[in-house]
């Protein structure tokens, strides 16, 4: 995880800005990815919005790569998270992904959950044990978390999606941003998703989440379930590349 400062600063509008300004308007050579600076971040960017759905998964992966590599917030992460969740209401978010019924508006919430896990209390608990003061002002990690308001506005209108996987992926994405404090006040609404995904979902890094918001919201939990302890390189994510193939 990289705890340098960021050149990308939080912006104070409440909503995202349109994904175009994001594009447009981001400095991306300045700002750092796993493999140098952001320049080829536009070009990855804009094949989200190709009809093929191959190039959209495509795209997510190399996106994981350039910004989420090792499971690291870099400066670029975070305009690039914004522009995800930019398009989430795109026409283009709705193609179906290759060999699944399922549209590509799940893929991208996904991609934002990874994204949002490796910068949850959880991970940035774990890592202050290691490293005290990793979570100070003014660095990239902070920058990022104090997106999660407004990344959570973007995420909301899908909680009720009529399609499963877009409804599973968009609660998981919320119930780790609304670990921000600026969010307390969904939490409730939030648990009443929680425990639907307890009840249905076979998905276990998704129960997990949903398990341990209820805990750390002090709500009523079941008793524990033998989760399995998620490794420093896993989350609850997907990063689309079993997309690219068909289920066996």
């Amino acid at each position: 995880m990289n705890h340098s400062r960021s050149n990308a600063r939080a912006p104070h509008e409440s909503d995202l800005p349109p994904y175009q300004v994001v594009l447009a308007e981001t400095d991306w050579e300045s700002l750092r990815t796993a493999f140098g600076n952001g320049e080829d971040l536009p070009r990855v960017l804009a094949r989200l919005l190709e009809p093929d759905p191959r190039v959209q998964v495509s795209a997510l992966s190399e996106l994981g790569e350039l910004v989420g590599h090792q499971n690291t917030i870099y400066e670029a992460t975070a305009p690039v998270a914004m522009y995800v969740a930019g398009i989430l209401t795109h026409p283009a978010a709705m193609t179906l992904r290759p060999y699944r019924n399922v549209p590509i508006r799940a893929t991208l919430l996904n991609w934002l959950v990874s994204t949002a896990y490796d910068a949850s209390d959880e991970i940035v608990g774990r890592t202050e044990q290691y490293f005290p003061g990793f979570l100070t002002h003014d660095t990239t990690v902070a920058a990022f978390r104090d997106l999660r308001p407004m990344l959570y506005r973007a995420v909301a209108p899908f909680l009720q999606d009529s399609h499963e996987d877009v409804r599973e992926a968009a609660v998981i994405a919320a119930l780790i941003l609304a670990e921000h404090p600026a969010l307390a006040e969904h939490r409730d609404h939030l648990a009443v998703h929680a425990r639907a995904i307890l009840d249905t979902s076979s998905d276990d890094p998704n129960r997990r989440v949903a398990w341990k918001a209820l805990e750390a919201w002090g709500h009523d939990v079941p008793d524990p379930e033998p989760f399995r302890e998620e490794l420093w390189d896993r989350g609850p994510h997907s990063d689309g590349r079993g997309d690219l193939e068909p289920p066996f």
